[in-house]
Protein backbone atom coordinates (compact mmCIF):
# COMPACT_ATOMS: atom_id res chain seq x y z
CA UNK A 1 0.00 0.00 0.00
CA UNK A 2 2.82 2.52 0.86
CA UNK A 3 4.45 1.97 -2.30
CA UNK A 4 1.39 1.88 -4.34
CA UNK A 5 0.75 5.41 -2.58
CA UNK A 6 4.26 6.80 -2.86
CA UNK A 7 4.05 5.60 -6.81
CA UNK A 8 0.62 7.82 -7.20
CA UNK A 9 2.54 10.81 -5.08
CA UNK A 10 5.58 10.10 -7.59
CA UNK A 11 3.06 10.63 -10.78
CA UNK A 12 1.19 13.52 -9.54
CA UNK A 13 4.51 15.24 -8.90
CA UNK A 14 5.65 14.75 -12.56
CA UNK A 15 2.27 15.34 -13.93
CA UNK A 16 2.53 19.11 -12.09
CA UNK A 17 6.27 19.75 -13.24
CA UNK A 18 5.18 18.62 -16.75
CA UNK A 19 1.92 20.90 -16.53
CA UNK A 20 4.86 24.07 -15.12
CA UNK A 21 7.45 23.63 -17.72
CA UNK A 22 4.55 23.77 -20.36
CA UNK A 23 2.48 26.61 -18.71
CA UNK A 24 4.68 29.49 -20.07
CA UNK A 25 4.40 28.13 -23.62
CA UNK A 26 0.41 27.52 -23.45
CA UNK A 27 0.39 31.65 -21.73
CA UNK A 28 2.15 32.67 -24.66
CA UNK A 29 0.14 30.65 -27.55
CA UNK A 30 -2.97 31.78 -26.09
CA UNK A 31 -1.50 35.57 -25.54
CA UNK A 32 0.15 36.05 -29.13
CA UNK A 33 -1.71 33.88 -31.19
CA UNK A 34 -5.47 33.27 -29.81
CA UNK A 35 -5.46 36.62 -28.47
CA UNK A 36 -4.23 38.80 -31.91
CA UNK A 37 -6.63 36.28 -33.70
CA UNK A 38 -9.24 37.44 -31.18
CA UNK A 39 -8.68 41.30 -31.30
CA UNK A 40 -8.08 40.82 -34.98
CA UNK A 41 -11.74 39.65 -35.81
CA UNK A 42 -13.02 42.40 -33.16
CA UNK A 43 -11.30 45.19 -34.95
CA UNK A 44 -12.77 44.10 -38.19
CA UNK A 45 -16.40 45.00 -36.94
CA UNK A 46 -15.44 47.85 -35.36
CA UNK A 47 -15.54 51.54 -36.77
CA UNK A 48 -11.31 51.60 -36.98
CA UNK A 49 -11.62 52.77 -40.58
CA UNK A 50 -9.42 55.73 -40.56
CA UNK A 51 -6.17 56.97 -38.41
CA UNK A 52 -7.76 57.64 -35.09
CA UNK A 53 -8.58 55.01 -32.85
CA UNK A 54 -12.54 53.49 -32.88
CA UNK A 55 -13.31 50.10 -31.59
CA UNK A 56 -17.23 50.80 -31.53
CA UNK A 57 -19.38 48.55 -33.05
CA UNK A 58 -20.13 48.23 -36.27
CA UNK A 59 -21.10 44.55 -37.08
CA UNK A 60 -20.49 42.52 -40.51
CA UNK A 61 -20.59 45.59 -42.37
CA UNK A 62 -16.83 45.76 -43.27
CA UNK A 63 -17.38 41.69 -44.84
CA UNK A 64 -20.71 42.92 -46.35
CA UNK A 65 -18.83 45.82 -48.20
CA UNK A 66 -16.11 43.60 -49.20
CA UNK A 67 -17.60 40.54 -50.53
CA UNK A 68 -19.34 43.17 -52.73
CA UNK A 69 -16.70 44.94 -53.65
CA UNK A 70 -15.60 44.45 -56.97
CA UNK A 71 -11.70 44.63 -56.47
CA UNK A 72 -12.27 41.87 -53.42
CA UNK A 73 -14.10 39.44 -55.91
CA UNK A 74 -10.77 39.97 -58.01
CA UNK A 75 -8.65 39.26 -55.36
CA UNK A 76 -10.46 36.14 -54.27
CA UNK A 77 -10.54 35.18 -58.36
CA UNK A 78 -6.86 35.67 -58.53
CA UNK A 79 -6.21 33.81 -55.40
CA UNK A 80 -8.59 30.73 -56.28
CA UNK A 81 -6.21 30.38 -59.42
CA UNK A 82 -3.07 31.40 -57.97
CA UNK A 83 -3.46 28.52 -55.74
CA UNK A 84 -5.23 26.35 -58.51
CA UNK A 85 -2.38 26.32 -60.97
CA UNK A 86 0.79 26.46 -57.77
CA UNK A 87 -0.37 23.80 -56.03
CA UNK A 88 -1.11 21.21 -59.18
CA UNK A 89 1.98 22.18 -60.85
CA UNK A 90 4.48 21.87 -57.46
CA UNK A 91 2.75 18.39 -56.65
CA UNK A 92 3.06 16.89 -60.00
CA UNK A 93 6.73 18.49 -60.91
CA UNK A 94 7.92 17.54 -57.57
CA UNK A 95 7.15 13.98 -58.05
CA UNK A 96 8.68 13.98 -61.00
CA UNK A 97 11.55 15.56 -60.10
CA UNK A 98 11.49 12.50 -57.00
CA UNK A 99 11.31 9.93 -59.35
CA UNK A 100 14.03 10.90 -61.56
CA UNK A 101 16.25 11.12 -58.45
CA UNK A 102 14.61 7.79 -56.74
CA UNK A 103 16.01 6.11 -59.88
CA UNK A 104 19.98 6.50 -59.02
CA UNK A 105 20.81 8.82 -61.86
CA UNK A 106 24.45 9.31 -61.74
CA UNK A 107 25.45 12.35 -59.76
CA UNK A 108 21.97 12.12 -57.72
CA UNK A 109 23.53 14.17 -55.20
CA UNK A 110 24.19 17.31 -57.49
CA UNK A 111 20.71 16.82 -59.22
CA UNK A 112 19.11 16.91 -55.68
CA UNK A 113 21.12 20.07 -54.74
CA UNK A 114 19.81 22.40 -57.72
CA UNK A 115 16.40 20.99 -57.30
CA UNK A 116 15.91 22.42 -54.12
CA UNK A 117 18.67 25.32 -54.37
CA UNK A 118 16.12 27.91 -55.21
CA UNK A 119 14.27 27.35 -51.49
CA UNK A 120 17.29 28.56 -50.48
CA UNK A 121 16.27 32.66 -52.33
CA UNK A 122 13.48 34.27 -50.54
CA UNK A 123 10.40 35.16 -53.00
CA UNK A 124 11.80 38.74 -53.17
CA UNK A 125 14.87 37.95 -55.08
CA UNK A 126 12.90 35.49 -56.97
CA UNK A 127 10.63 38.32 -57.99
CA UNK A 128 12.96 40.61 -59.66
CA UNK A 129 14.63 37.89 -61.59
CA UNK A 130 11.77 36.34 -63.00
CA UNK A 131 10.10 39.72 -63.23
CA UNK A 132 13.31 40.78 -65.48
CA UNK A 133 12.28 37.57 -67.48
CA UNK A 134 9.03 38.26 -67.87
CA UNK A 135 8.68 41.85 -68.54
CA UNK A 136 7.46 42.43 -72.31
CA UNK A 137 9.40 45.63 -72.96
CA UNK A 138 7.23 48.57 -74.83
CA UNK A 139 10.24 49.95 -76.87
CA UNK A 140 12.01 47.26 -77.40
CA UNK A 141 11.79 43.51 -76.18
CA UNK A 142 13.75 42.23 -73.05
CA UNK A 143 13.61 38.90 -71.32
CA UNK A 144 12.36 35.95 -72.87
CA UNK A 145 10.55 38.32 -75.97
CA UNK A 146 14.49 39.25 -76.10
CA UNK A 147 15.77 35.34 -76.75
CA UNK A 148 13.04 34.93 -78.67
CA UNK A 149 13.50 37.98 -80.75
CA UNK A 150 17.34 37.16 -81.33
CA UNK A 151 16.07 33.65 -82.10
CA UNK A 152 13.75 34.64 -84.66
CA UNK A 153 10.71 32.98 -82.24
CA UNK A 154 9.01 36.46 -82.58
CA UNK A 155 5.78 34.60 -82.66
CA UNK A 156 6.56 32.85 -79.03
CA UNK A 157 6.56 36.80 -78.17
CA UNK A 158 3.70 37.81 -75.35
CA UNK A 159 2.71 40.38 -72.96
CA UNK A 160 3.60 38.29 -69.78
CA UNK A 161 2.92 40.49 -66.26
CA UNK A 162 1.58 43.25 -68.42
CA UNK A 163 -1.22 40.96 -70.36
CA UNK A 164 -4.43 42.48 -69.48
CA UNK A 165 -6.32 39.31 -70.64
CA UNK A 166 -8.70 36.86 -69.05
CA UNK A 167 -9.77 33.45 -69.95
CA UNK A 168 -12.22 32.73 -71.05
CA UNK A 169 -13.48 36.17 -69.59
CA UNK A 170 -16.84 34.23 -68.34
CA UNK A 171 -19.55 36.82 -66.87
CA UNK A 172 -21.67 35.93 -64.05
CA UNK A 173 -24.79 37.64 -63.32
CA UNK A 174 -24.46 37.89 -59.58
CA UNK A 175 -20.78 38.44 -59.26
CA UNK A 176 -18.69 41.93 -60.55
CA UNK A 177 -15.67 39.93 -61.77
CA UNK A 178 -14.66 38.13 -64.75
CA UNK A 179 -13.88 34.53 -64.72
CA UNK A 180 -11.33 32.84 -65.19
CA UNK A 181 -7.51 33.25 -65.83
CA UNK A 182 -5.95 36.24 -65.62
CA UNK A 183 -2.99 35.65 -68.00
CA UNK A 184 -0.78 37.71 -66.33
CA UNK A 185 -0.90 35.83 -63.03
CA UNK A 186 0.69 32.54 -65.00
CA UNK A 187 4.06 34.00 -64.51
CA UNK A 188 3.68 34.72 -61.35
CA UNK A 189 2.74 31.31 -60.87
CA UNK A 190 5.85 30.11 -62.68
CA UNK A 191 8.05 32.25 -60.41
CA UNK A 192 6.42 30.22 -57.19
CA UNK A 193 6.69 26.73 -58.61
CA UNK A 194 10.02 26.84 -59.49
CA UNK A 195 11.09 27.98 -56.00
CA UNK A 196 8.63 25.71 -54.21
CA UNK A 197 8.79 22.23 -56.19
CA UNK A 198 11.87 21.46 -54.49
CA UNK A 199 10.17 20.88 -51.44
CA UNK A 200 7.91 19.18 -53.08
CA UNK A 201 10.67 16.70 -54.50
CA UNK A 202 12.62 16.44 -51.23
CA UNK A 203 8.74 15.23 -49.48
CA UNK A 204 8.28 12.70 -51.91
CA UNK A 205 11.83 11.41 -52.18
CA UNK A 206 11.51 11.01 -48.30
CA UNK A 207 8.67 9.28 -49.02
CA UNK A 208 9.85 6.78 -51.74
CA UNK A 209 13.05 5.90 -50.45
CA UNK A 210 10.82 4.69 -47.40
CA UNK A 211 8.64 2.33 -49.49
CA UNK A 212 10.18 -0.77 -48.81
CA UNK A 213 11.38 -2.63 -51.97
CA UNK A 214 9.86 -6.09 -51.26
CA UNK A 215 6.41 -4.66 -51.68
CA UNK A 216 7.51 -3.60 -55.82
CA UNK A 217 9.38 -6.44 -56.26
CA UNK A 218 6.59 -8.91 -54.90
CA UNK A 219 4.15 -7.07 -57.44
CA UNK A 220 6.59 -7.58 -60.22
CA UNK A 221 6.56 -11.05 -58.88
CA UNK A 222 2.98 -11.35 -59.74
CA UNK A 223 3.14 -9.87 -63.07
CA UNK A 224 2.31 -6.47 -62.46
CA UNK A 225 4.11 -3.40 -65.08
CA UNK A 226 6.29 -0.60 -63.35
CA UNK A 227 3.12 1.91 -64.06
CA UNK A 228 1.13 -0.54 -62.05
CA UNK A 229 3.43 -1.06 -59.72
CA UNK A 230 3.38 2.92 -59.47
CA UNK A 231 -0.25 3.11 -59.52
CA UNK A 232 -1.48 0.95 -56.89
CA UNK A 233 1.38 0.59 -54.50
CA UNK A 234 3.22 3.63 -54.37
CA UNK A 235 0.71 6.43 -55.51
CA UNK A 236 -1.87 5.10 -52.69
CA UNK A 237 1.77 5.14 -50.15
CA UNK A 238 2.25 8.69 -51.16
CA UNK A 239 -1.16 9.98 -50.13
CA UNK A 240 -0.50 11.43 -46.36
CA UNK A 241 2.66 13.07 -47.93
CA UNK A 242 0.60 14.31 -50.35
CA UNK A 243 -1.69 15.37 -48.00
CA UNK A 244 0.62 17.25 -46.06
CA UNK A 245 2.08 19.03 -49.11
CA UNK A 246 -1.21 19.93 -50.15
CA UNK A 247 -1.43 21.88 -46.71
CA UNK A 248 1.30 23.32 -47.00
CA UNK A 249 1.50 24.78 -50.15
CA UNK A 250 -2.10 26.07 -49.86
CA UNK A 251 -0.63 27.73 -46.96
CA UNK A 252 1.93 29.75 -48.57
CA UNK A 253 0.10 30.76 -51.41
CA UNK A 254 -3.03 32.21 -49.64
CA UNK A 255 -0.19 34.29 -48.04
CA UNK A 256 1.80 35.05 -51.06
CA UNK A 257 2.68 38.67 -50.64
CA UNK A 258 6.26 39.80 -51.16
CA UNK A 259 6.56 37.62 -54.96
CA UNK A 260 3.37 39.30 -56.03
CA UNK A 261 4.98 42.81 -54.66
CA UNK A 262 8.45 42.51 -56.78
CA UNK A 263 7.04 40.70 -59.63
CA UNK A 264 3.54 42.79 -60.60
CA UNK A 265 2.52 44.98 -57.66
CA UNK A 266 -0.65 43.94 -58.00
CA UNK A 267 -1.16 44.75 -61.83
CA UNK A 268 -2.20 45.35 -64.46
CA UNK A 269 -5.20 46.60 -63.56
CA UNK A 270 -5.93 44.63 -60.67
CA UNK A 271 -4.81 41.50 -62.80
CA UNK A 272 -2.53 39.81 -60.21
CA UNK A 273 -3.94 41.35 -57.27
CA UNK A 274 -3.67 38.71 -54.20
CA UNK A 275 -5.94 39.56 -50.67
CA UNK A 276 -2.40 39.97 -48.66
CA UNK A 277 -2.05 42.29 -51.05
CA UNK A 278 -4.98 44.22 -50.84
CA UNK A 279 -4.82 44.15 -46.56
CA UNK A 280 -1.58 45.84 -46.90
CA UNK A 281 -2.98 48.87 -48.80
CA UNK A 282 -6.19 49.29 -46.51
CA UNK A 283 -3.89 49.18 -43.50
CA UNK A 284 -0.86 51.30 -44.81
CA UNK A 285 -1.88 53.30 -47.71
CA UNK A 286 -5.57 53.71 -46.55
CA UNK A 287 -5.57 53.74 -42.84
CA UNK A 288 -8.87 51.86 -42.90
CA UNK A 289 -7.46 48.90 -39.77
CA UNK A 290 -11.49 47.45 -40.20
CA UNK A 291 -11.68 46.29 -43.43
CA UNK A 292 -7.57 45.05 -43.13
CA UNK A 293 -8.13 42.91 -40.37
CA UNK A 294 -11.92 41.90 -42.35
CA UNK A 295 -9.32 40.54 -45.24
CA UNK A 296 -7.38 38.96 -42.90
CA UNK A 297 -10.21 37.38 -40.84
CA UNK A 298 -11.81 36.07 -44.36
CA UNK A 299 -7.90 34.49 -45.05
CA UNK A 300 -7.41 32.78 -41.68
CA UNK A 301 -11.24 31.08 -42.14
CA UNK A 302 -10.34 29.94 -45.40
CA UNK A 303 -7.10 28.11 -44.17
CA UNK A 304 -8.85 27.03 -41.33
CA UNK A 305 -11.36 25.28 -43.84
CA UNK A 306 -8.02 23.50 -44.87
CA UNK A 307 -6.09 22.77 -41.76
CA UNK A 308 -9.48 21.55 -39.60
CA UNK A 309 -9.76 18.37 -41.62
CA UNK A 310 -6.19 17.77 -42.07
CA UNK A 311 -5.45 17.56 -37.95
CA UNK A 312 -8.68 15.81 -37.81
CA UNK A 313 -7.07 13.09 -40.57
CA UNK A 314 -3.87 12.99 -38.73
CA UNK A 315 -5.38 12.44 -35.73
CA UNK A 316 -7.35 9.27 -36.84
CA UNK A 317 -4.30 8.32 -38.26
CA UNK A 318 -3.10 8.14 -34.99
CA UNK A 319 -5.90 6.42 -33.60
CA UNK A 320 -5.58 3.63 -36.35
CA UNK A 321 -2.23 3.13 -35.72
CA UNK A 322 -2.72 2.67 -31.89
Amino acid sequence: MRVARKQRRRLKRDHVVAFLMVLPSLIAIAVFVYGFIGYTAYVSMSNYTTARVDLSFAGLEHYITLLSQRRFQDNIRNLLVFTALFLSACLVFGLLLALLVDSRVKGESFFRSVYLFPMALSFIVTGVAWRWLFTPGDLEPTGLNLLFDQLGLKFLEGRWIADTTIWPNVEVSWLKTRLLVPLAIVPVVVAAVWQMSGFCMAMYLAALRGIPEELREAARVDGASEFQVFRYIVLPLLRPITLSAIIVLTHISLKTFDLVMTMTGGGPGNRTELPSLYMYELRFSQFNTAEAAAVATILLLVVSVLVVPYLRYNRRAQEVGE
